[in-house]
């Protein structure tokens, strides 16, 4: 069971459909792990119902009507057919954006310890990406220019504030600064979705700071 979750005020964006995409393919993610905040979705779901029922209905012009009608009879959406293996919990958003498994990526390796693979969501305003991180490992410390949640999809980390493990869901605002570290006993792969590049702190890393480049998409 998780213990770190998004905040009501995410949930309901996510329900709400207003979250950016690549956040909200981050919280569908969390959901898979954690019965309490799926609870919590599907009432926010159940009030948002309520909600709609009382707004007065407005005449929408054929054009409209027809199009709606028409999406009826499109192809459903694209899926990922391959069937989960007993204990395997990687969400079936992430199964679709990776179209395999986290073997098949390409894996872009940053140090001894860590590696990146860039997935694409479609979102022109978030980086989505995985990492994996050895071990062990750190990611050296480090702040943002922007906002960064963190899920912790295999394994955990630890930093400053606490360990975390999988399921776990973080928010760190601009400016935070952390220096996540593997668990020492097994491999840790987490999801993160930047708005903005990360920046290094520590003098032995801040001349990389020029190479970091957000990338959307």
């Amino acid at each position: 069971m998780p213990h770190y979750h998004p905040d009501i005020d995410f949930l309901t964006a996510h329900v709400a459909g207003t979250l950016p995409l690549a956040q909200s393919a981050c919280v569908a993610a969390h959901l898979n792990y954690c019965h309490e905040c799926r609870r919590t979705v599907s009432g926010l779901q159940e009030v948002g119902a309520a909600l709609f029922e009382r707004v007065a209905p407005e005449v929408v012009s054929e054009q409209l009507l027809d199009m709606t009608l028409a999406r009826l009879d499109e192809e459903p959406p694209l899926h990922f057919a391959r069937q989960q293996a007993a204990g395997e919990k990687t969400p079936a958003i992430l199964q679709r954006l990776m179209n395999g498994d986290f073997a098949d990526l390409v894996w872009k390796k940053v140090t001894r310890k860590l590696a990146i693979s860039y997935l694409r969501t479609g979102d022109p305003g978030h980086e989505f990406a995985l990492y994996h991180i050895r071990a062990g490992g750190r990611i050296p410390l480090h702040d943002h220019c922007g906002d960064e949640i963190t899920l912790v999809l295999q394994g955990g980390f630890s930093d400053a504030d606490g360990d975390y493990h999988a399921g776990d869901f973080l928010f760190r605002r601009s400016g935070e600064e952390h220096a996540p570290t593997a668990l020492q006993s097994e491999d840790c792969i987490c999801l993160g979705v930047l708005d903005a590049p990360l920046r290094f702190r520590g003098w032995a890393h801040r001349w990389m700071n020029p190479f970091v480049q957000l990338r959307p998409g």
